[in-house]
C-alpha cells in the first residue's frame, strides 16, 4: 500500500499559515494601526499570482492558502481595531488619538455599521422590550 502526504502536507501547512497570520494582524494593527492595510493587499495577490505559475501542487496550493490569508487578513485588520476600540484587546498608548470610543455592541463587521446581530436579539428577548411591546398593544 502506498501511502501518500500532499493532502496533509497541504493541511498542517495551512494550519500554520493561518496561525502565523492571526498574530501578524494583531501585532500590526497595535504598531500600524490599519493605515498599511495594502500591504497585506500586495502580499496576498503576488502570493495568489506566483500560485498561478508554480508547477508543483504542494508549493502552488500554499501560496494560494498564504495569498488568501493575507487577503482574509485586510478585514481582520479592520475588524482588529474594532475590537481594541471595545477594550478586547490592548491600545498602543503612542496612538490614543486614533480611536474613537464605540458602542461596546457595536459588530466587528468592517463593512457593515450598527449593532451587532446578538445586541439585536438580546434587545428582542429582554424583559423591557416585551413590556413596551405590550403597553403599545393595549
Amino acid at each position: 500500500m502506498e501511502l501518500h502526504f500532499t493532502g496533509v502536507i497541504i493541511a498542517v501547512s495551512t494550519f500554520f499559515i493561518i496561525g502565523l497570520c492571526h498574530p501578524l494582524v494583531i501585532k500590526m494593527e497595535y504598531y500600524t494601526g490599519t493605515k498599511y492595510w495594502w500591504t497585506f493587499l500586495l502580499i496576498g495577490l503576488a502570493c495568489l499570482g506566483c500560485a498561478f505559475f508554480v508547477g508543483d501542487v504542494v508549493w502552488s496550493s500554499l501560496l494560494g492558502v498564504t495569498g488568501a490569508s493575507f487577503l482574509w487578513g485586510i478585514g481582520e485588520l479592520f475588524a482588529q481595531k474594532k475590537r481594541v476600540q471595545k477594550g478586547w484587546f490592548p491600545m498602543n498608548p503612542k496612538r490614543k488619538d486614533e480611536y474613537e470610543p464605540i458602542d461596546p455592541d457595536e459588530t466587528l463587521c468592517p463593512v457593515h455599521h450598527g449593532k451587532s446581530i446578538y445586541a439585536l436579539n438580546r434587545e428582542q428577548n429582554s424583559p423591557s422590550s416585551s413590556q413596551s411591546k405590550e403597553q403599545a398593544e393595549s
